[in-house]
């Protein structure tokens, strides 16, 4: 069965590339994998972490609004809408069927993520860091929309990167 495709359209005079009304960008793996590993040594990756869980999180929550908005959805229907995009772009693949619709609480797992498949698959440590914000992001909307304020820790518990055959991010209060 294949895939379902991601709509792109190109304006032709300005040649911007949008899917659903959102601007995008298309560039090569290797090309943004080499700018993140970039950040990272500049940063350091405990704060380069920290920022990418910021923009991780604030983008995830606009990106959820306004999904809803184009498409008619409402709730966890816009989580799993936003996972599934996120797969279709190749970033990974991203199973969030064990996140509790409720609390927020739970598991999101992937497989073949970017990161890992650019490094070879064997970097010996967690590379997929940067997705740590986007759950709660996107959560945090769905809580929003709900009438209820979650306020969520995301952790890389494994990563594929390790050995592991998928990377595992677990979902919890912030205490």
């Amino acid at each position: 069965m294949a895939a379902p495709q991601v709509p792109i359209d190109v304006d032709p005079e300005t040649g911007i590339w949008t899917t659903d009304g959102l601007p995008m960008l298309y560039v090569p793996r290797h090309y943004f994998i080499n700018q993140h590993l970039a950040m990272e040594s500049a940063l350091g990756r405990e704060r380069y972490a920290a920022q990418l869980w910021n923009s991780g999180y604030k983008s995830a929550y606009t990106w959820c609004e306004k999904e809803a908005e184009t498409h008619g959805l409402a709730g966890m229907a816009v989580f799993h809408h936003y996972l599934r995009r996120l797969s279709q772009r190749g970033w990974a693949r991203f199973d969030g069927s064990a996140v509790d619709a409720e609390s927020g609480l739970g598991t999101v797992e992937i497989a073949h993520s970017c990161f890992v498949e650019q490094s070879g698959g064997d970097a010996g440590g967690k590379l997929c860091y940067s997705y740590a914000g986007w759950f709660p992001g996107a959560l945090a909307w769905v809580g929003d929309t709900l009438g209820r304020r979650l306020d969520l820790h995301c952790v890389e518990e494994r990563c594929a990167a390790e050995g592991h055959e998928t990377c595992l991010f677990r979902l919890s209060p912030k205490t």
